[in-house]
């Protein structure tokens, strides 16, 4: 049977209590996935593993799941969908918005493991086109080490992992908080909406601690509930730990149309850790735009540690 190997290795897991049993969903099964695939590493070798984990027709490759395998200078060991990348230097490889996803899932596999989130198509009869930015997605991922000098990962659609609901609810309710405050700069106006959106105590200041912030196109900040003495600042050349213009590529999101962002940004909650935050931007004009976002812990219910 096509899964034995991977039935074998989580019922291995289950008995050694490597997984949580209140785990539930797509997200729980992922990191059951991805731990049964690092079982299989283990018991069979990494050549063995690696060969497996490459096949389409393998155990680990089935309903659009894969996993794929890197080693710690992110050079792509396995991966059933881009085999004409295997062997290549990955860590310059970023989604559809910029986010450098090989080089955050090493950090965070050596470090332990964790679930991260980025955007990236789902594997379709042809494969998998990377250059087809059009059909890139919102993906819960999770990474881990398969042993000395390697790593591997897996990843589900966010918008799958409640079950035929679309995507968490604290996802939709951000999505509905951006479309809201766009509606409400269309109907009421511009500087109507800057105010409101600059009110802590404001309709777009939700009781979960979710706000929205506005920027002009050029990297201003025209409006934001906590950040009042940077209103007016030009933020566009801020950048990450690893590069990324967040900004910048936010702003050129909401010029394309809106859309979902994947970046690293303080958590004020948490003590200003960095945490990879979900966006959701949409153009107000073709002078601003706005947007809100999640960290993913919020999405996950665990915190995956961003090495600084």
């Amino acid at each position: 049977m096509k899964y034995w190997c991977y039935g074998i290795c989580l019922l291995l897991i289950l008995a050694c209590g490597c997984v949580a049993e209140e785990e539930r969903g797509e997200a729980g099964e992922l990191r059951e996935y991805l731990l049964a695939a690092a079982s299989y590493a283990e018991m069979n070798g990494k050549d063995a593993a690696l060969a497996e984990f490459g096949r389409r027709d393998g155990a680990f490759t089935y309903d659009g799941r894969y996993v794929y395998a890197y080693d710690d200078d992110c050079i792509l060991l396995a991966h059933p969908y881009e085999e004409a990348s295997v062997g290549l230097n990955r860590s310059g490889w970023t989604d559809s918005r910029g986010l450098p996803v090989i080089r955050i899932g090493s950090d965070v596999a050596q470090a332990g493991g964790g679930y991260i989130t980025y955007l990236y198509p789902r594997p379709g009869d042809a494969g998998i086109d990377e250059a087809a930015f059009s059909t890139y997605e919102l993906k819960l991922g999770y990474v881990l080490s398969a042993g000395e000098g390697w790593w591997i990962g897996s990843g589900v659609a966010l918008a799958d992992i409640t079950q035929g609901e679309g995507y968490p609810p604290v996802i939709r309710d951000m999505v509905a908080l951006v479309e809201d405050g766009a509606a409400y700069a269309e109907h009421e106006g511009t500087g109507a909406a800057r105010a409101a959106i600059s009110d802590p105590a404001g309709r777009f200041v939700t009781g979960d601690g979710h706000y929205l912030y506005a920027y002009q196109y050029d990297g201003t900040l025209v409006a934001h509930p906590h950040l009042p003495e940077l209103i007016g600042s030009n933020l566009i050349d801020r950048e990450d730990q690893y590069g990324m213009r967040m900004i910048e590529s936010l702003a050129t999101t909401a010029r394309d149309g809106g859309g979902f962002v994947v970046f690293i940004w303080p958590n004020p909650e948490e003590g200003n850790r960095d945490e990879l935050k979900i966006g959701y931007v949409m153009a107000v004009d073709d002078d601003w735009w706005l947007g809100s976002g999640v960290y993913l812990s919020e999405v996950t219910g665990e915190y995956t540690p961003i090495p600084a």
